[in-house]
């Protein structure tokens, strides 16, 4: 399990009418680097006909994520 922090929330557009959200979460920092690698960790399970719709979700699962303290990758 990953813990909560370094996550990133996006929404990527499938096809018209067809949005998902997908949290990514960072890996562990490459030495000598100030960047951050995300992987990804979970999505939306059904696309949603708009963008807001599927943000609002993703939204909605990030807060619960972060209420129990972990991301399980599906």
């Amino acid at each position: 399990m990953q813990a909560t922090h370094d996550l990133a929330l996006t929404v990527q557009q499938r096809a018209d009418g067809q949005y998902v959200w997908l949290m990514m979460a960072a890996t562990e920092p490459v030495a000598g680097s100030d960047a951050l690698y995300y992987r990804p960790a979970c999505s939306a399970v059904a696309a949603q006909a708009t963008y807001s719709s599927a943000f609002s979700i993703g939204v909605a699962e990030l807060m619960r994520v972060a209420a129990a303290g972990s991301v399980a990758a599906n």
